[in-house]
């Protein structure tokens, strides 16, 4: 099995944040990351608000999430435009 990058810095402690996972080292959820890129906050910027984390944290995040994305499929109620 290939190493992901993003396993380095994503991590899941049922005593964290109730299992979900977060930024290693911080309790900062992945969640949390992901929601601020999708409102358009740059990287940078999300670590000017959360000092814990550096900007390969985020793209970790991105890595995450995209990984997540791939196994897991999310019916929709329309297909097309």
């Amino acid at each position: 099995m290939q190493h992901s990058p993003w396993r380095d810095r994503i991590v899941s402690d049922p005593l964290v944040c109730h299992g979900r996972a977060c930024i290693r080292g911080t309790r900062i959820p992945v969640s949390v990351v992901l929601d601020n890129l999708a409102v358009g906050q740059a990287p940078e910027a999300i670590v000017a608000s959360y000092p814990s984390l550096a900007v390969e944290d985020v793209h970790a995040a991105m890595q995450y999430a995209a990984e997540l994305a791939r196994e897991r499929v999310i019916p929709f109620d329309h297909v097309g435009t």
